[in-house]
């Protein structure tokens, strides 16, 4: 099993499941398992509807691959940053349709 420093996982152009898992020193069915689950922060698993068989494809983030090695990172502090962005996200949509509203009146 091959072993990848910090500095090679961030120079990676794509790192791939098998990458992870060796980087991390897990096996690879360990790592596709923890992502389908959200059991591993470290990037996106994403399941294909409408083909013949069960397929997933998966997107590693190498920062939070690295964070995840180190102990840095876990799953409750990337689920409280995506619930704050999705809270920024919903003001913005609030501040748009206002916005709409007004210059509506103003045209009139």
């Amino acid at each position: 099993m091959p072993t990848y420093s910090d500095d090679e996982i961030r120079n990676c152009s794509k790192i791939t499941c098998k990458i992870a898992a060796d980087y991390l020193d897990i096996s690879l069915n360990g790592l596709t398992l923890g992502m389908r689950n959200d059991l591993l922060p470290i990037g996106f698993a994403h399941k294909i509807d409408g083909t013949y068989r069960e397929s997933w494809t998966y997107v590693i983030v190498p920062e939070r691959l690295i964070a995840y090695k180190y102990g840095k990172i876990t799953s409750l502090q990337i689920e409280n940053v995506e619930k704050s962005l999705n809270s920024i996200i919903d003001e913005f949509v609030t501040m748009k349709k206002d916005l709409l509203f007004i210059l509506s009146e103003n045209a009139e």
